[in-house]
């Protein structure tokens, strides 16, 4: 067998295992599943120690100041539960009706977004890996709102489609990052509302903004697309509660200034919408996916790591 062809059994092997875990949470009633989810989350962290170290070490670089050693292990525990509850969430999309949609997240604040789609400017909504954040899409569409995602490309393709079908079933349109500029313009003078994540390390093609005090490669596409169309960027963050409910909680909009410098605005919107996100991840460390490696890529000049 040839390398492309193990690569292929290989991605179909990986599909068949995640329709089969699909259809079997799918069998048990939801609160059932999620919680199964948190339990296998508390062994990828305790037992398997998946990328373990990586989560302990971001930690301890944004939050080492407030927090013990002993606390960063308790939160970077609840991290894991939270994260693999979201991917049950995410997994069960083609199960959950809009109705159920609308009570199991509350949508809060979101006067903010009515007002700039009622102007027709379209709405740039930014989040990231915090909390059930595939969940806040999919509720977002079930209250009637056009959302559209901006997402990247999984190595396997198989699981790739799969995951944007759960997505097109829960009334999510879908921005493949290969046309992101047209997609996204396209989406705004539709005055849909576009949706993508802001906190992966953006290697060689990002800027250096500070995300907990150390420079961080950070996207600029966001920041690019509010200043050539003037349309405003929300930050939009969901929250679990005790009840196993979840509250999604929107920001006020973050304006383009008129006549700014392109590459100064674009600087001052990122650097913006960087600050929100770590302003709730202070608030909510638990809820935050700090397996990532987002300060990988150093600033050229300084060598900060």
């Amino acid at each position: 067998m040839s390398s492309v062809q193990r690569k292929r059994f290989q991605h179909r092997l990986e599909l068949f295992g995640v329709r089969l875990v699909t259809g079997l949470l799918g069998i048990l009633p939801l609160r059932w599943s999620v919680a199964l989810g948190g339990v296998l989350g508390r062994i990828a962290f305790d037992l398997l120690r998946i990328r373990r170290s990586v989560t302990l070490t971001n930690l301890e670089r944004a939050l080492g100041s407030t927090l013990t050693r002993g606390e960063r292990i308790v939160t970077a525990r609840r991290s894991y539960i939270n994260f693999a509850k979201s991917m049950v969430e995410f997994a069960l999309l083609g199960h959950l009706a809009p109705q159920r949609l609308r009570s199991l997240v509350r949508l809060r604040d979101f006067h903010h977004i009515d007002r700039a789609l009622s102007n027709g400017s379209g709405a740039l909504v930014i989040t990231g890996h915090f909390g059930s954040w595939e969940l806040l899409g999919a509720a977002t569409a079930a209250n009637g709102y056009p959302v559209d995602f901006l997402v990247g490309q999984q190595s396997n393709r198989l699981v790739d489609d799969l995951m944007n079908e759960l997505r097109r079933k829960a009334g999510i349109g879908i921005i493949s990052r290969g046309i992101a500029a047209r997609g996204v313009l396209g989406s705004i003078k539709n005055n849909h509302i576009v949706a993508l994540l802001s906190d992966q390390d953006a290697r060689r093609m990002g800027i250096f903004v500070d995300f907990f005090g150390t420079p961080a490669s950070t996207f600029q596409g966001v920041a690019q697309f509010a200043y050539r169309t003037d349309c405003p960027i929300f930050c939009v963050f969901i929250i679990r509660l005790d009840d196993g409910t979840h509250d999604a909680v929107c920001l006020p909009p973050i304006e383009v200034r008129a006549g700014a410098d392109r590459d100064e605005e674009v600087r001052r919107l990122t650097e913006e919408h960087t600050r929100r996100l770590e302003e709730y991840v202070t608030r909510y460390p638990e809820h935050y996916f700090w397996a990532h490696r987002r300060w990988k890529t150093r600033p050229p000049a300084t060598g900060v790591s």
